[in-house]
C-alpha cells in the first residue's frame, strides 16, 4: 500500500516515516508540507494512503479533500482532537492525535487491511450490477425493490449514499467507493468525488470550467465531471 504523507512539520513526518517503517506492507513514496504541494504528488504518485494533517498554512486538509478526487483511504495526523467530527463527515478512515503512539499506529494498519481484505471478499463473491439487475434499499421504514435501470444517479454524503430514482432520494450506509467496486463501468461513471451517474440517464452535455464537463441528467440534476474524470470519459466515448 502507497501511502502519501502530508504535515507542515518536517519532524512529525520524519516521526511517522519512522514508526512505518515497523509495517513493511505501507510504502511511503512521498512527503509534502502544504496543499498544493500534496495536489501535485497525490495527481502523480497515486498513493492508496494519505497521512493528512488538519491544520496547516494557507490551507487545511479538509481544504485538500475538497479540491482533489482520490479513491486513496485517509487517515488524519493532528495534535487537535476537535477536528473529529469533521474528519469522519469527509469519509476519513482514522483520526490519530499527535504524538501518535506506536500501538495506535499498529491498530490503524491492521485495520486497514482488514477492510480492505473484507472489501476484496465482497468483491470476488458479489456480482457486478448491470441495468437489468434488482436492488433492495431500506430507508428508515420505507423499503424499494427495482432495476438498476431506474436509478438515475448516487451521490456520497459522509459515510453513506443518497440514492436517485423516480421522485425519491432514500439514504443508505455505503461508501461511494464500495459502491463503485460493485456497479457496471459499462452503465455508470464516477463524475467526481460525489456523484456516480448513469450514463443512460444522461441528456446534455457541455464543457465546462478548467477542462471538466457538465451534464445534465433525466431528472433534472446537473453533475459536474471533474478534469480528471473527464479525460477518461473523453477517452472512453470518443470516436
Amino acid at each position: 500500500m502507497k501511502a502519501l504523507i502530508i504535515d507542515d512539520e518536517r519532524l512529525a513526518r520524519k516521526e511517522l516515516i519512522n514508526l512505518l517503517k515497523k509495517h513493511p506492507e505501507i510504502t511511503v513514496v512521498g512527503e509534502s508540507e502544504n496543499v498544493e504541494d500534496a495536489k501535485e504528488k497525490i495527481n502523480l504518485l497515486h498513493p492508496d494512503l494519505l497521512f493528512l494533517d488538519v491544520e496547516m498554512p494557507e490551507k487545511t486538509g479538509f481544504d485538500l479533500l475538497n479540491e482533489i478526487e482520490t479513491s486513496a483511504q485517509v487517515v488524519f495526523v493532528t495534535a487537535y482532537e476537535d477536528h473529529a467530527i469533521s474528519a469522519f463527515d469527509v469519509n476519513a478512515f482514522d483520526y490519530l492525535t499527535k504524538p501518535v503512539l506506536p500501538e495506535r499506529l499498529s491498530e490503524t494498519v491492521k485495520n486497514l487491511f482488514q477492510e480492505k481484505k473484507e472489501l476484496n471478499s465482497l468483491i470476488s463473491n458479489r456480482k457486478i450490477l448491470e441495468l437489468n439487475d434488482h436492488i433492495f434499499i431500506k430507508d428508515g421504514e420505507k423499503c424499494w425493490f427495482l432495476k438498476m435501470e431506474e436509478v438515475v444517479v448516487f451521490e456520497s454524503e459522509g459515510n453513506y449514499v443518497r440514492i436517485y430514482f423516480r421522485n425519491v432520494k432514500p439514504l443508505v450506509l455505503m461508501s461511494l467507493n464500495n459502491l463503485e467496486s460493485r456497479l457496471s463501468s459499462n452503465c455508470f461513471f464516477r463524475a467526481n468525488r460525489r456523484f456516480i451517474v448513469n450514463l443512460h440517464c444522461i441528456k446534455t452535455i457541455e464543457n465546462w470550467f478548467n477542462g471538466g464537463l457538465k451534464i445534465s441528467l433525466s431528472n433534472d440534476m446537473e453533475v459536474e465531471i471533474s478534469r480528471r474524470q473527464a479525460v477518461k470519459f473523453k477517452t472512453r466515448f470518443s470516436l
